[in-house]
């Protein structure tokens, strides 16, 4: 009683549903939906006191009292059902992350959703010891998990909504010389005692000269690739969206040796990978372990060396960034292209250099 009593008059009532307490902050204490809410406003000034009671009165009316009991088992479940429409390997995934959710939730899975601390995310997160890609994903998976139980309602605020994406590593991307890729061309070819080696050698060999990605190249049909105009229409999967590449004078043999007699509905190659290939022939060569996307980076490294301009380059990619992308992930070659250029910039004047007659020797 005694206890009761001395808790009770540390509490000062100066205003409808706001106490302050005795150092002087403020609390709110309301109803709502037939239940009582007890929180402090975290401040000593009247005013702000004020703004924040009606802050928390109108978030608190926004909840779904019907929904007050939902379990965090039964937000994964519903969760789940709502990113079925996505692309396999997403789904995987987030049925695994969900399947996290619930076994190894730091409360347990009947956890109710509403009583969801922050801390209680950090320490989630912190059972795992995975690198920054996975750590990303399994955020985002949170937030999406969390920001749908407040679009119905359910909480006010998301526990994890305090999370930041950590910074990925920079990898170290293998990338052949075009000798090199000449040189595992040719032993591809040359294993005459698989069945589909020159097939696998036409979609390599396609891949590092059309600068395209293995799946643009798996689904490429004959009537992709026009002639009389010099161009290739082709459907970039990541983006989902369609552009066009030229018919580059060095793939367009392959390219005419292959559409020979075939009908516009047919795809250009039997097969739509070729990793197995490419890894025996870098291995019978002595070559790091090139991928297939490896190939696309000796394709852009290539024209990087060559002039070409980066804009041009990254619109011959499908990209929508003006060159962003390349400059970034290709700095290394830009440097050495620079230094080349550089070696232009003399007092003398270029040996190709036509003079133009001015307007006086004319008249």
């Amino acid at each position: 009683m005694r206890t009761l009593q001395k808790e009770t008059s540390a509490f000062r009532k100066v205003g409808p549903c706001l106490y302050r307490y005795r150092n002087g902050i403020y609390y709110a204490r309301f109803k709502t939906g037939g239940k009582e809410i007890r929180c402090s406003l975290e401040t000593t000034d009247r005013k702000l006191a004020d703004r924040n009671l009606a802050r928390k009165k109108d978030e608190q009316s926004q909840i779904d009292r019907s929904q007050g009991k939902l379990t965090l088992a039964e937000l994964c479940d519903r969760y789940l059902k709502t990113v079925q429409h996505q692309k396999p390997k997403t789904i995987e995934r987030k049925t695994l992350i969900v399947r996290r959710f619930k076994n190894d939730w730091p409360t347990g899975k009947l956890t109710q959703v509403g009583k969801i601390k922050p801390s209680d995310v950090d320490l989630w997160l912190s059972r795992y010891r995975f690198g920054s890609a996975s750590r990303n994903l399994h955020i985002s998976c949170a937030k999406e998990l969390f920001d749908a139980a407040m679009r119905d309602r359910i909480i006010t605020s998301s526990p994890a909504a305090h999370l930041r994406s950590a910074k990925r590593e920079k990898p170290i991307r293998l990338t052949p010389t075009f000798e090199q890729f000449k040189a595992i061309i040719a032993d591809v070819r040359a294993q005459v005692f698989n069945a589909d080696a020159q097939d696998s050698a036409d979609f390599l060999e396609f891949l590092g000269l059309a600068g395209l990605g293995q799946a643009e190249a798996g689904s490429l049909r004959f009537a992709d690739v026009d002639f009389a105009t010099g161009q290739i229409i082709t459907y970039r999967h990541k983006t989902s969206t369609g552009f066009a590449i030229p018919l580059f004078p060095q793939v367009r043999p392959l390219l005419e040796r292959l559409c020979k007699e075939k009908a516009h509905y047919e795809r250009v190659f039997k097969i739509s990978d070729a990793k197995k290939a490419l890894a025996g022939a870098c291995r019978r060569l002595g070559y790091p372990l090139f991928s297939q996307r490896s190939l696309r980076r000796m394709f852009i490294t290539r024209a990087i060396e060559k002039g070409v301009d980066v804009k041009v380059i990254a619109e011959w990619q499908g990209h929508k960034d003006g060159g962003k992308l390349i400059l970034d992930t290709y700095s290394h070659v830009n440097r050495a292209h620079s230094q080349r250029m550089a070696q232009l910039m003399t007092e003398s004047e270029p040996e190709n250099l036509v003079r133009l007659p001015s307007a006086q020797q004319g008249a």
